[in-house]
């Protein structure tokens, strides 16, 4: 495909993750270009990177990417904000016929993870990418879920506190609210709980998630859902190389526990799964894992958008 064949995309934030997002286009995508980026910081280095690059940058926000001659050629705008400002960038996207992929936690658009359910909300404008620890560990939730049901799913997500930027920190209530719901609607979980922990070791360590499935009942098939857990892991490692299972699946039955949000205990077969996330390097560091499986999906969730809506030439 050459360069004129390629679909232009806008990334709005110039962060950490808005700026490996662009690298990750810039390096791995052969049918999308960065056609602008768009900050409010005019001294960030994303802006400055982008500007080096040849990129059309604003440092007005949305407002100046809606200025800027080269956004009337745009397809796809990713968000890399904040909650609080995404929905005003969806609003002003949606008014001008732009598919939105949502990096932050806001979502008022479906959920999308690539490796359970990237091809079921074409229709949508506002697509949300959930959260690190989301993309990392519901995968696993819905691996478990489609041999046994799982009545309850929790997952803890720690990343290195070094990876954790403004944006994360003051998105943490959101972060855990957003991954819970998430965990029921993609993982297909009866109920979801979410806990991030932000962890201050020097040297920093990368991502490490910790999944556990609770199902209920009977004693389920556990080869099945060994081998469930290890194909979806192979699936998230094609778009997150450094994805990967620390240790095998563990099962412990016989479980009770106590859910509150059901009113009830529950008693059955306790999965426990264990992840390491690392990042593949392109801008942040290598445990920055947490920002690289955020970018990576969002980078897979927009060329299946592209090439499925028509966008990209055979």
């Amino acid at each position: 495909m050459s360069g004129d064949d390629r679909i232009p995309v806008a990334i709005i934030g110039s962060g950490n993750i808005g700026t490996d997002l662009m690298f990750k286009v810039l390096r791995l995508s052969t049918t999308l270009r960065v056609g602008a980026m768009a900050g409010i910081d005019s001294s960030s280095d994303g802006l400055a990177r982008a500007a080096r690059l040849g990129i059309p940058t604003t440092a007005d926000g949305i407002d100046g990417l809606a200025r800027m001659p080269e956004f009337a050629d745009i397809r796809i705008v990713f968000d890399a904000t904040s909650a609080k400002a995404h929905v005003r960038n969806a609003e002003i996207a949606r008014a001008h016929g732009k598919l939105m992929i949502d990096l932050t936690p806001a979502a008022p658009g479906p959920f999308v993870v690539p490796a359970v359910n990237l091809d079921e909300h074409l229709a949508a404008e506002d697509i949300n990418m959930v959260t690190c620890g989301g993309q990392a560990t519901i995968p696993m939730v819905a691996a478990v879920s489609r041999v046994a049901p799982v009545a309850y799913g929790e997952i803890v997500a720690a990343i290195a506190s070094r990876s954790a930027g403004p944006g994360t920190r003051a998105n943490i209530d959101e972060f855990t609210e957003t991954t819970a719901a998430a965990i029921s609607a993609v993982g297909r979980a009866e109920v979801g709980k979410a806990i991030i922990i932000l962890n201050p070791a020097d040297p920093p360590v990368i991502m490490r998630d910790t999944v556990f499935c609770l199902v209920e009942g009977p004693s389920p098939d556990l080869d099945k859902i060994a081998a469930s857990v290890q194909e979806m892991a192979e699936t998230v490692r094609g778009y997150v190389p450094g994805y990967r299972l620390a240790q095998p699946v563990q099962f412990d039955p016989f479980v009770d526990m106590y859910v509150p949000a059901l009113g009830r205990t529950l008693t059955g077969t306790r999965v426990s799964i264990f992840l390491e996330v690392r990042g593949a390097g392109h801008y942040l560091p290598e445990y920055a894992g947490n920002l690289d499986i955020m970018t990576s999906a969002a980078l897979a969730a927009a060329e299946r958008n592209a090439a499925l809506r028509g966008w990209v030439r055979a």
